[in-house]
Parts: C-alpha cells; structure tokens; sequence
C-alpha cells in the first residue's frame, strides 16, 4: 500500500513534467516531502471485528441474523458480567470505608464519655470544695 502510494506520486510527477508543466523548487520540495510521509506511513490495518452492539436488521439470511444476535448477546453478557466486577469492588471500598468509619466513631465516643466523665468529676469537686467553704464562711459570718 506505501509502494503504490510512493508510485502514484512518482507517476503524477512524471505525468506534469511530459505535459510541460515546470514544477517550482518549492513544488518540488513539497512532492519530495510528501513521498517521504507517505512511505513512512502505517498500512491500513485489515477489517477485524470490534465488539459492539450490531444492526441485525440488514442480514438477508437466517444464518447470519443469528450469529449476528448471538454476537450481540454475547457482547452484551460479557459487558454485563465485567461492570457488575466493577461495581462489586467499588460496593466493597465503600464497606471497608464504613467499617473504618464506624471504629473512629465508637473511639469517639468513648473520648465523649471519659470527658464527660472528667467534667462531672471536676464539677463534683468543685462543689465538694465550695461546700466546705461555705460553712466556713457561715461560721466566720455569726
């Protein structure tokens, strides 16, 4: 495919310089650059059949119809069975995610309650503090 590109070119060049026509030097420059490109370029790569989803209306025979549907089910099935895959691992982040949420939240909690606790202590004390001065106090005041 390269080769008969490469040779069309050669051949429209030739064809311009029998008819007469001179071709600039930045003409020439151009063609020379263009048969470069065009022997380096990729082969077409040959028809393959790329999974997806098929009109299966334009199939004239039985045969064909069916193996095109068959193909569609199959196409259809393995997309199925590769997302529920996907889907399965992002289900089982999210519950390792609240796992890990849920020990942080029993941890906080229990830092709830033990300042709570150290509150109520302190609270205690302090009132237990304020008593004794306050009998203090009515003794010094008689």
């Amino acid at each position: 495919m390269v080769s008969s590109a490469a040779g069309s070119i050669s051949r429209q060049i030739d064809r311009y310089i029998s008819l007469g026509m001179g071709i600039s030097m930045i003409g020439r420059i151009v063609l020379v650059a263009s048969v470069i490109l065009a022997s380096h370029l990729p082969a077409p790569a040959s028809a393959q059949d790329v999974p997806g989803i098929e009109i299966c209306t334009v199939e004239k025979t039985m045969e064909r119809r069916t193996s095109c549907l068959q193909s569609n089910v199959d196409f259809l099935m393995k997309t199925i069975a590769r997302l529920g895959g996907d889907h399965q691992q992002k289900i089982d982040a999210a519950n390792r995610q609240i796992d890990g949420l849920k020990s942080a939240l029993v941890s906080l909690q229990k830092t709830v309650d033990d300042l709570k606790k150290a509150s109520e202590d302190q609270k205690k004390k302090t009132d237990a503090a304020a008593a004794k001065d306050a009998p203090a106090a009515k003794d010094g005041a008689k």
